[in-house]
């Protein structure tokens, strides 16, 4: 047995010697061109597919049906994952079908990978493969997004894709229209036909992005900085808004502050409403929970410029926002702090509740009834 065990460690070394000499001699390529030996790619494949199902094990799956969620995970296809993997009608793009491996069209791999194998791999990445992680890891929920598109994305054909990823194909293809703000260049424009992409030209956002129509210049630019430095976590946000310099920054504040609000309320339970409007408005002694009023409004009293208006924001956003909040994950302006610690001593339903609420108020600066 000793003997065995003996020339079993000698086999190894011999086999490790002859790897270390062939890698120093330089002779194995390096070079993308060259692609993978066939045996290498089979285990590099296997690796991966053992190692996302070891770790993605014990994650439990949200409702990934919901539009607004699925609309969201669209937009981030277009700019995060298309370039590479394409889409429906789309093919990658020719610099990155050069890649070793090649990023694969994702239809055909949906049946592979259960929700939360997809939801691993989207938030971590995989090394070897040229994927990078999710920007912010914090962001569990823009991660789930992205997987209820991908869910849907075997089911779509190329109009179908066209519509949900990009939308109004006129804010994508013409721009805003906006060319002001001293933007001499189109950067101004071309940087609001991004933001069309995902908050409409108009700033109300569908439903599935915050409605930016509304809020003070000062809010919008301080949260695009706070987006580009990573004091506000967002996989979505923070790769747009690192690239923006500070007048193209102030550029896009200026003009969607500038646009009026349109109409957006939504159909909501009356009864969470009322329980909303009573936090809102008055708070919960209780709990330590101040009015919501009283720094948001709406009302006469004139709000700090830097905290946002609630009239008419999606329900559902502000629902996210409240729970990033509690979770100790959003940050933005040094007024956070204030936040945290209000959102840390309400209960999932009171969110719901004040949510319903506000979201209830046409947008603008109207004084609720006493």
């Amino acid at each position: 047995m000793k003997r065995r065990l003996t020339g079993l460690v000698a086999a190894a070394a011999v086999v490790v010697a002859a790897g270390f000499l062939i890698t120093w001699s330089g002779v194995v390529s390096v070079a993308a061109s060259s692609g993978h030996w066939p045996m290498f790619n089979w285990f590099l494949d296997f690796a991966m597919r053992r190692s996302v199902r070891t770790h993605a094990g014990g994650i439990e799956a949200p409702a990934l049906d919901e539009p607004a969620m699925v609309l969201r995970g669209a937009a981030h296809y277009a700019t995060g994952c298309e370039p590479c993997h394409g889409g429906a009608g789309v093919p990658g793009a020719t610099v990155m079908r050069q890649m070793t491996p090649v990023a694969p069209p994702l239809e055909p791999l949906m049946a592979r990978w259960a929700p939360n194998e997809v939801f691993w791999i989207v938030l971590h990445g995989l090394k070897y493969t040229g994927m990078p992680a999710w920007p912010a890891q914090e962001r569990a929920d823009e991660v789930w997004a992205v997987v209820a598109f991908l869910l849907r994305l075997p089911e779509l054909d190329a109009a179908a894709y066209e519509e949900l990823v990009y939308g109004d194909a006129s804010a994508r293809r013409a721009g805003t229209g906006v060319v002001r703000h001293g933007d001499s260049g189109g950067k101004l424009g071309r940087a609001l036909a991004e933001c069309a992409r995902c908050h409409e030209r108009d700033g109300d956002g569908a439903g599935a992005f915050p409605a930016l129509s509304g809020q003070s210049e000062a809010y919008l630019y301080e949260s695009l900085r706070a987006y580009a430095a990573g004091r506000r976590p967002s996989g979505i946000m923070e790769p747009f808004a690192v690239r923006l310099s500070e007048p193209i920054m102030r550029g896009v504040s200026a003009a969607y502050a500038e646009r009026l609000p349109s109409a957006r309320t939504a159909p909501v339970d009356e009864a969470a409403r009322r329980r909303g409007e009573i936090i809102a408005r008055r708070g919960i002694p209780a709990q330590g929970v101040p009015a919501c009023t009283h720094c948001h409004g709406p009302g006469a009293v004139a709000r700090n410029p830097l905290f946002p208006a609630l009239a008419g924001q999606h329900a559902d956003y502000l629902v996210t926002q409240l729970e990033l909040w509690r979770a100790g994950r959003r940050g933005g302006t040094s007024y956070a702090p204030l936040m945290t610690t209000v959102a840390g001593r309400l209960e999932a339903g009171q969110m719901r509740d004040v949510a319903a609420y506000f979201s209830s108020l046409p947008p603008g600066p109207q004084l609720p009834a006493d």
